[in-house]
Formats: structure tokens, sequence, C-alpha cells
């Protein structure tokens, strides 16, 4: 009876588990070598695309763990287990964790779309997010910025991506935008020839395209000429702090007014 028993045991239950549990191995095994040469093939693809390699590995982990997660399953599956409901536990816990995560779904999705689309690279000096510094990393959730005053900001790629983006560093060159304001009792040919002169003296700014001297407008208290120069990108500020100080100089040199805001006032008298 205990032969039996044993005999009994050994072949309804010991060899159809041990001949699940090698072909579950076999799976598990298997798989795993398909997927290292699937990711294997993925990497050499991404790597000859030039991607970056931040957002390559990122990819390339997301990918390992859901092709792991499919021979898992199919392991279990041969072992008899109901993968049924598993899977719809995974999916619901994939819901959970998607609407938990959602900002940061949000901000990886823009992060990808920065870092495939390239609005701007790493020392470009930007508008974005309504921060405005040099880029210094462009990270899968997150840029880092560094502002005029050498602060650290850490804008969401969210936040980038959703607004405009002004990148100062995308062209060579630049236009420099001035407004200068003589009175109204000024010379303006004296005033637009200074201007002129000033702008052609300066090495920084270039021929090409012409700059623009002109009057733009008859204001309140004033006549305002508006001056655009060309300039290399990097020459910018220079340019427009340097330009300033010297107009200042030139127009007092030459008696050019420059008024501050003025307002008429008429008094009529009423006789009694």
């Amino acid at each position: 009876m205990e032969n039996f028993d044993l005999n009994m045991l050994w072949v309804d239950y010991a060899m159809p588990w041990g001949i699940k549990l090698i072909f579950a191995l076999l799976i598990f095994v298997l798989g795993k070598w398909v997927i290292g040469m699937v990711i294997g093939v993925v990497r050499k693809v991404l790597d000859k695309s030039k991607m970056d390699s931040m957002l390559s590995n990122f990819i390339l982990s997301i990918a390992n763990a859901i092709l792991l997660l499919f021979v898992v399953i199919a392991a279990l599956s041969q072992l008899g287990v109901d993968t049924t409901s598993l899977i719809a536990l995974i999916g619901a816990a994939g819901l959970a964790v998607g609407l938990a995560l959602q900002n940061s779904l949000q901000n990886f999705a823009a992060g990808v779309m920065l870092i495939v689309f390239k609005p701007f690279k790493v020392g470009d000096f930007i508008d974005a997010g309504g921060v405005v510094g040099v880029v210094e990393q462009v990270g899968i959730f997150s840029s880092t910025l560094r502002s005029g005053d050498n602060k650290e900001i850490i804008v969401p790629n969210g936040s980038i991506y959703s607004s405009s983006i002004t990148n100062f560093s995308a062209r060579d060159t630049r236009r420099v935008d001035m407004v200068f304001g003589i009175g109204y009792d000024a010379d303006v040919k004296l005033a637009k020839s200074i201007l002129e002169k000033l702008v052609t003296e300066d090495e920084r700014i270039l021929k090409d395209p012409a700059p623009v001297v002109a009057v733009s407008e008859l204001a309140d208290s004033s006549i305002n000429f508006v001056v655009r120069p060309w300039v290399n990108s990097g020459d910018y500020w220079a340019v427009y702090w340097s330009m300033n100080e010297k107009v200042l100089e030139a127009f007092a040199e030459a008696n050019v007014s420059i008024p501050y805001p003025q307002m008429d006032v008429h008094l009529y008298k009423k006789e009694a």
C-alpha cells in the first residue's frame, strides 16, 4: 500500500509538476535570452540614430521591464497559474499608478519631446516656463537653468513644453532695439546725425543688415528715435549698455536736450 501510494504520488503529482516546472524554467531562461537579443538590437538602432543617451537608456529599461513581465506571465501560465486575474490586477495597478503620477508622466512626455526635437541645447540662453537663464541640463523630468545672478533653477519639463520658448542663442546675430528721446526744441537732424555716427563707429555693429536710425514717434514730451543695429549674439548686452552711455554723453556735449515728462497746464480766471 505504501509503495502504491508513493508510485501514485510520483506519477500523478511529482512528474506532471516537474515537467511543468522544467518547461516554465525553459520559458523564463529562453525568454530572457530573447529579451537580451532584442534589447541589443534596439540599442544599436538607438545609437545609430544618435539619440540622447539618457533617453535611450530610459527607453531600454522600460522595454526590458515590459518584455520581462510578459515572460514571467508566460512561465506562470505554464505552471497552471490563472494569469487572467494577474493581468487584470497589473492593469488596475498600472492605472492607479498612472493617475497618481499624472504630473510626472506629463513631465516625462515633455522631456522626451524636448530631447527628440531639441528646441534648445545645453549652453543656450532661453526664456521658457516663466524662467530666463542658461540651460545647464535637460533631464527626463526636469531641466536645470542658471539665472543671470548665478542661481540654479530647476523647471519641470511640462511647464517648459506647454509654454512658448524663446531661444536667444538659436541665431548667430540679434537686433538691438533702442529708443532715444529728444526735446521738441532740439535739432532733429543734429540728433539723428549723432546717432548714426555712434552706430557707424562701433566695430561690434554689423554692416549687413544695415542699422536703422529713424524718428519713430512724436510723443507727449519728446521726439523719439529708434536705433536698431544688428550685432553678434554674444555682443548684444555690451552694445546695448555702451550705446546708452555714449548717446547720453554725445547729446550732452552737443546740447541736445533729453526731456523729462512734461505737461502743459492752462489756468483760466473766471470773473465774478
